[in-house]
């Protein structure tokens, strides 16, 4: 296959990827202390198959599990396992022949709902998780062979607003917003604490002055 890059061109492919958890029945997994069923998945924004231009996918689990490193060659790129624990996971994903190198993507495995003080949601506790990554494939001046390839179906773009798909440019510009909202919360709160430490501060001072006064 050809290895000349097309010269003057980026192309950018939204993919999505992450896990779906469930809790399972009592004594699903003989002999186990195993509490989830768990799915992890690499895939288009809308799902689309990404075997066009993805050669195989390798998932690389926690230590603790038999083979831990699971290589995936045909859609879907996915690998659905068991267990009571949450981890970092990485995917590494290798494009077809003659094409870019390799890139390995991270994914903390989730399987509760967390409530916002990062304590585990007892309400939700029978109900399936997901947790899912949104990002985006940046090939710059790609090889003539994966140029082809992508170029021969539409590449798909997210919709200005919400629809079928979680991912959209509104549902990114409102993610960005919670992030300032939140960073602006922040910043609030080291003043206030930066504040009340300046406080009592000149108040200490203030008391050994007085006690070097006495002293004297």
């Amino acid at each position: 296959m050809s290895t000349k890059r097309t010269k003057g061109v980026t192309i950018v492919y939204p993919i999505v990827y992450g896990n779906t958890a469930s809790l399972l029945p009592q004594k699903k997994v003989p002999d186990s202390d195993h509490t989830h069923k768990w799915t992890v998945t690499v895939k288009g924004i809308n799902g689309q198959d990404l075997g066009h231009f993805i050669k195989k996918v390798t998932f690389k689990l926690h230590e603790t599990y038999s083979n831990p490193q699971r290589v995936v060659e045909h859609p879907p790129f996915e690998i659905t396992e068991t267990g009571w624990g949450e981890f970092e996971l990485s995917i590494k994903l290798q494009f077809i022949e003659g094409s870019e190198k390799p890139v390995t993507l991270y994914h903390n495995l989730r399987l509760h709902s967390y409530e916002d003080d990062g304590s585990i949601s007892t309400s939700s506790k029978n109900k399936p998780v997901q947790s899912f990554q949104y990002d985006e494939l940046v090939f710059t001046d790609p090889p003539e062979t994966l140029y082809q390839v992508l170029t021969t179906q539409p590449i798909p773009t997210l919709p200005s607003k919400p629809s079928n798909s979680p991912y959209s440019l509104q549902a990114e510009q409102d993610e960005l917003r919670k992030i300032d909202e939140a960073y602006r919360k922040v910043q609030e709160q080291m003043t206030l604490y930066k504040n009340r430490n300046d406080k009592i501060t000149k108040e200490l001072e203030e008391v050994k002055a007085e006690l070097d006064r006495i002293k004297k």
